[in-house]
């Protein structure tokens, strides 16, 4: 009741905006401060924030199984358990199956790369010298370029083998963080349900009934764009790296598996991640041959028109119906604040405001404008 009263008050709305601005503007100003801080913070619970991000990603593929493929299976709570269980399983031998297929070509084209360098050099040369931009291109200054290339290329090795050393490292520990991640990840999904019952009971209990169904719809509403955007981004991913290797196959290049699964990844992030692989499947064709990566990108040019006007209308049509304006602004500054993780959720983040904007935030206006209308009526 004396909160109530305080809302009343004429001065508290412009109180409040002022405290906003100040907030704002303390942050805003020291945002690098802020962000380091908090990813301080955050980094002493990323093995949980993992296992968080794991159960809820695997949380579809578990309930596939619960409901479609083990749905007359009558085994209690452990027909939960045995989805749960083959969900990760199968997340574990996708994992398996691209890392035995990637590490291998990559080893092997990093010792090819670094052994043939100069075969590569002399074949673009050579290549150039026999097409029309011979005549744009001097082959002095090309031998010069390649001879500059590789010697820079061989200092940068030497100058930091140290740093690869930490990497590795440093990859070690990620792989042990990832482990735990997943162990704890099995626990969230195993007890998801009792979870899930422990938060309700407690927003029922500490909300109103009213806000308490807000709230949950709110919630749900974005767990059903968020699942389904993950779900739809992986699907199409996939079919784009098929696409990309069956095509590849078909014209005998080289690295099949290596730039199918390169372009298929950075398919994933929105807006820019095409030409990112395009950019590095034709850099890595380059250098084997020129005439292949000339047809690589007139590919990737079709592949993403059909992507960008064919597929993503049919897959995400029904989840999302942002602007690309508001999508493409979303990447941008959600990219610069928080990296790669801040471009991937980019397109949700700008359907949940997108819907949060429209259904929330305009219908609350109309009823205060209203009811300020008819306080004033009387």
């Amino acid at each position: 009741m004396r909160f109530s009263k305080l809302t009343d008050k004429k001065w508290y709305n412009g109180a409040v905006i002022v405290c906003i601005g100040v907030v704002l503007y303390v942050v805003l100003t020291r945002l690098h401060t802020v962000l380091s801080i908090l990813g301080t913070f955050i980094g002493y619970f990323k093995p949980v924030i993992l296992g968080v991000v794991f159960a809820y990603i695997l949380s579809p593929l578990a309930k596939f199984f619960y409901y479609r493929v083990f749905r007359k299976m009558k085994l209690g709570k452990g027909r939960w358990y045995l989805s749960v269980i083959i969900a990760v399983l199968l997340m574990l031998l996708v994992l398996v199956v691209l890392m035995g297929m990637l590490i291998p070509q990559i080893i092997h084209s990093l010792v090819m790369f670094s052994n043939n360098f100069d075969g590569y050099a002399l074949s673009l040369i050579n290549w150039i010298d026999n097409s029309p931009l011979q005549a744009l291109v001097d082959r002095a200054s090309l031998e010069t370029l390649a001879g500059n290339a590789m010697n820079s290329i061989s200092a940068f090795v030497r100058e930091n083998s140290g740093r690869f050393l930490s990497i590795a490292a440093s990859s070690g520990k990620g792989i042990i963080s990832a482990v735990i991640s997943l162990i704890l990840a099995v626990y969230l999904l195993i007890d998801s349900r009792r979870i899930a019952g422990v938060v309700r009971e407690f927003m029922s209990l500490t909300m109103s009934q009213g806000a308490y169904e807000a709230v949950l719809d709110f919630v749900l509403r974005c767990d059903t764009i968020l699942v389904s955007y993950i779900v739809q981004s992986l699907f199409e991913s996939l079919i784009v790296g098929v696409a990309c290797a069956i095509f590849m196959a078909f014209m005998r290049m080289s690295y099949i598996g290596l730039i199918s699964v390169v372009v298929a990844v950075t398919n994933l992030i929105p807006n820019f991640g095409p030409v990112i692989g395009g950019i590095i499947g034709a850099f890595i064709l380059l250098l084997v041959n020129p005439l292949h990566a000339l047809i690589f990108i007139g590919f990737c040019v079709v592949l993403q028109f059909v992507d960008g006007y064919i597929l993503k209308p049919r897959l995400f049509s029904n989840s999302l119906g942002v602007s690309g304006v508001v999508i493409l602004t979303a990447t941008i500054v959600l990219g610069n604040m928080f990296g790669l993780i801040g471009i991937l959720l980019s397109i949700p983040a700008a359907a949940v405001l997108h819907f949060a904007y429209n259904d929330y935030f305009i219908p609350w206006r109309k009823r205060r404008k209203a009811l300020h209308a008819c306080q004033t009526d009387k």
